[in-house]
C-alpha cells in the first residue's frame, strides 16, 4: 500500500444489518495553522450492537447519509501535529471516541477531542467509553450504594466485567450472569459473589430461591427474557438500569403481549431507567480519570478477549463474533 494512502471501513447503505466495505483513501494531514492531530490507530474497540444499529439507521441522535465511516473508540499514537496544538507531542499515546474514527488506520481529529494516556494498549482503550459507561450508569442512573445486592447481566462482556468490579469496589454483593465456563472463570477471578450460567441454571428460579428479598440494583444489557426475569425480581425500591438489549440488536423487535410493567413496579416502588452516554457527557472527565487511576494502581482489571482480529478486513467477523456472544472480555481489532 502506498504510504500516502490508508484503509478505512465504511457502510454504503442504511436499513440493513452490519454491512461494510473497505475503502482506500488519501492519507489526511492536519491543517497547517490548525489544532488537529493525525493519529495512527493501533487498536479499535468492537461494539457489535452499536455498529448494527448505526447501519440499520436506528440510532435516534444520528442522522447519517451513506456512505459514512464506521467505528468509534480507538487508541493510537500522534504522528503529525497542527501548528496551534499545545498539549500534544509526536509519539504521544491518545484515545479518541468519535463516530467514524475507529475502523480506520489513520484519523485526523481536533486536539481537544483526544485524551492522552500513558501507552496505546487495548486495556486502556476498554476504559473509554466502555468502562466510563459502566461507571456513570451505575452511579448516576442506578444510584449505586454499598451493602446492596447488585446483578450484572452479560457480566463477562466488555462492559459487564467492568461493572462487576465497580460494584464490588463499592462494597456490594454481586451476581453475574454468563453463558460458558470460561466466562464463569473470569468472573471468579474478578470476585463475583454468585455466578449464574444461564445454560445450566434458570435465572428466574435462582433469583427467587436465593434472593427472596429481591435485587437492589440491576445492570442489564441483554433484553428479552433476561430483562423480564430481572424486572420480576427487583427489590422494594430496586433500580434496573437498561444499557442495551443485545439479544435483539441484529433481529426484528419481538412483540410482547403481557400486563404492562407498572403492575410490577408500583407495588415495590421500583423503577426501570434507561442509560445512554451522550445524555451524561458532563460526568465523562471525572469518570475517565477515576477509572484510569484505578487501573494504573491495579485496583481494576481489564479483560481483553483472546481471539485475535487483525486489520480492517477482520472487523465484520469481529462484530459477528461479539453478537454471537462468544467473547470473554472486550473485543478489539489490531492494526
Amino acid at each position: 500500500m502506498n504510504t500516502k494512502t490508508y484503509r478505512k471501513l465504511i457502510t454504503k447503505q442504511l436499513n440493513q444489518d452490519f454491512k461494510s466495505a473497505v475503502e482506500i483513501v488519501e492519507l489526511p494531514i492536519p491543517k497547517p495553522a490548525g489544532s488537529q492531530l493525525l493519529i495512527q490507530n493501533k487498536f479499535a474497540g468492537i461494539n457489535g450492537g452499536f455498529d448494527t444499529l448505526v447501519c440499520r439507521g436506528e440510532i435516534p441522535y444520528f442522522n447519517l447519509t451513506p456512505p459514512f465511516d464506521l467505528g468509534v473508540e480507538a487508541v493510537g499514537k500522534v504522528v503529525a501535529i497542527g501548528e496551534n496544538v499545545k498539549d500534544f507531542q509526536m509519539g504521544d499515546a491518545v484515545i479518541t471516541t468519535a463516530l467514524g474514527g475507529g475502523y480506520r488506520e489513520y484519523q485526523v481529529i481536533d486536539a481537544n477531542l483526544a485524551v492522552k494516556v500513558r501507552e496505546a494498549t487495548p486495556e486502556v482503550l476498554t476504559l473509554m467509553p466502555t468502562g466510563v459507561s459502566a461507571l456513570v450508569a451505575l452511579e448516576q442512573v442506578g444510584e449505586m450504594k454499598s451493602n446492596e445486592v447488585v446483578l450484572v447481566t452479560a457480566a463477562a462482556g466488555g462492559t459487564g466485567h467492568i461493572a462487576v468490579q465497580l460494584a464490588k469496589l463499592a462494597g456490594n454483593h454481586v451476581i453475574g450472569t454468563c453463558s460458558t465456563e470460561a466466562k464463569a472463570n473470569l468472573l471468579r477471578k474478578l470476585g463475583c459473589d454468585r455466578i449464574i450460567n444461564y445454560h445450566k441454571e434458570n435465572l428466574n428460579q435462582i433469583l427467587k430461591q436465593e434472593f427472596n428479598n429481591g435485587i437492589n440494583l440491576i445492570f442489564e444489557c441483554v433484553g428479552k427474557q433476561v430483562f423480564d426475569s430481572c424486572v420480576d425480581n427487583l427489590a422494594i425500591r430496586g433500580r434496573l438500569v437498561t444499557i442495551g438489549y443485545i439479544s435483539e440488536y441484529a433481529k426484528n423487535v419481538e412483540q410482547v403481549l403481557q400486563p404492562r410493567i407498572y403492575h410490577q413496579l408500583m407495588w415495590k416502588a421500583a423503577s426501570v431507567r434507561g442509560f445512554l452516554m451522550p445524555h451524561y457527557k458532563e460526568y465523562i472527565p471525572e469518570a475517565r480519570d477515576r477509572l484510569l487511576n484505578l487501573f494504573y494502581t491495579d485496583k481494576l482489571k481489564v479483560a481483553i478477549d483472546s481471539t485475535v482480529f487483525n486489520g480492517i478486513e477482520s472487523i465484520p467477523a469481529a462484530v459477528e463474533y461479539l453478537l454471537a456472544g462468544k467473547n470473554c472480555g472486550k473485543v478489539v481489532v489490531r492494526f
